[in-house]
């Protein structure tokens, strides 16, 4: 449904992107505080296995307790944001993430840290998926995915402050406050996000799909586009999410003799490049235009990823981590902003697909990188990566088509 203007009609496009936009920092806001949940415990491990009575290597099952329900619970929360409104689903989730947080500072065991994070995971899973389906909902496609890296940035600055950051106030106020810190930020921030949206959060009637939109899978599945799209991303999470990117700070540790906290310095400058390109996309994208966007970041990150390989100090680590960064997002950018074009009408139901698609072939990816580390080392699994990068870039240039423009406006 459109917005309406002062007079009560419907506001036009150009009308209505101005005031609905406006919430796109708040919505930054919210994809920063969920990144600031999945990387938090990075640096907090030892603080909290000392207080818990546990081992480091007990409590990192911590991590998956997070990742896991946040994955799975795309299948849910896609629908639930079709069905009810993706903002006011959003919002919901990002309250209950903020609680969920807060309760995580007063846990007590293990097993109750365990549940608590699975409830993290699980609420937060909400926020991403659904931002990036409403921003399909209200900006044309040609403007998209600028306006996506625009709001990306939250995610991008947790990625840059979240591990030193976590590990500053854990260090010097105990590992708890970490929590009750990020629970303030996500409360605050859905506060704010009623607070501006008002009565319009609440507003309407949920639309009639039948149980709660879960056939709309079996109408994304039909379509061929969709269906490349999901495999691209599923295949972008094998070689990139599961694959190379977790394993370069335990390859500056070994094969270079870094600290820990000197590897997680190298791998923060992903971040770097990331936001180079949330500042850059509107530039490259006039530039080079969307497919040859993702052809040059898909090819330029190949490249990179056999110099990591190949890095003869871990200094040129550091440089290749920055740019992989900036390319990584050339070519992950196009894949976003095609999932929210993938079914129009079940955005969000897309956008989960895509986020879930990624999600297996992480877990894929991980156990196959596992596999090339044993028989190989980290040269031969960077190498792999390169090739099958390279691979999948020309194979996506070819397969996935430009589809058609939507009209901006819908709730």
């Amino acid at each position: 449904m459109s917005p309406l203007d002062s007079q009560g009609r419907a506001a036009g496009p150009a009308q209505a992107a101005r005031p609905t936009l406006s919430i796109l920092p708040l919505l930054a806001a919210a994809a920063f505080a969920t990144g600031c949940g999945m990387r938090l415990l990075d640096p907090l491990l030892p603080l909290v296995a000392r207080d818990l009575h546990s081992t480091v290597a007990e409590v990192a099952v911590l991590i998956t307790a997070f990742a896991l329900p946040y994955g799975l619970c795309q299948v849910v929360l896609g629908p639930l944001g079709d069905r009810f409104g993706k903002l006011r689903v959003l919002t919901i989730g990002l309250a209950t993430y903020g609680l969920a947080m807060a309760a995580c500072a007063m846990a007590g065991s293990l097993g109750q840290m365990m549940a608590l994070r699975a409830a993290t995971g699980a609420a937060g899973g909400a926020i991403i998926p659904l931002a990036l389906a409403w921003i399909g909902d209200n900006v044309p496609y040609e403007e998209r995915q600028a306006t996506i890296s625009r709001f990306m940035t939250g995610m991008v600055m947790a990625q840059l402050l979240t591990g030193p950051v976590s590990g500053g106030i854990g260090q010097a106020f105990g590992w708890r406050s970490v929590f009750m810190v990020t629970a303030t930020v996500a409360l605050v921030t859905a506060g704010a996000i009623a607070a501006t949206l008002g009565a319009r959060l609440w507003r309407g009637h949920p639309s009639r799909v039948g149980n709660l939109g879960f056939a709309r899978y079996a109408e994304l599945l039909r379509r061929r586009p969709a269906r490349l799209l999901l495999l691209t991303a599923f295949l972008d999470g094998l070689l990139l999410f599961g694959g190379a990117f977790p394993f370069i700070g335990s390859y500056l540790i070994q094969d270079f003799h870094l600290e820990p906290w000197q590897a997680g310095l190298v791998v923060a400058g992903f971040g770097l490049g990331a936001l180079a390109y949330t500042r850059t996309a509107r530039h490259l994208l006039n530039w080079l235009g969307e497919m040859r966007l993702m052809l040059v970041g898909g090819l330029l990150l190949s490249l990179a990823l056999a110099g990591l390989a190949l890095a003869p100090v871990w200094p040129v680590v550091a440089v290749l981590q920055a740019l992989i960064g900036l390319f990584f997002f050339g070519f992950h950018g196009v894949l976003q902003a095609r999932s929210t074009e993938a079914l129009p009408e079940a955005r969000a139901t897309a956008v989960s697909a895509f986020a879930m698609a990624l999600f297996l072939g992480q877990g894929v990816g991980s156990i196959g990188f596992g596999v090339l580390l044993r028989h190989g080392g980290y040269g031969a699994g960077f190498l792999t990566a390169a090739v099958l990068m390279a691979v999948l870039t020309l194979w996506a240039r070819a397969a996935l088509p430009m589809p058609a423009s939507p009209r901006p406006g819908a709730d």
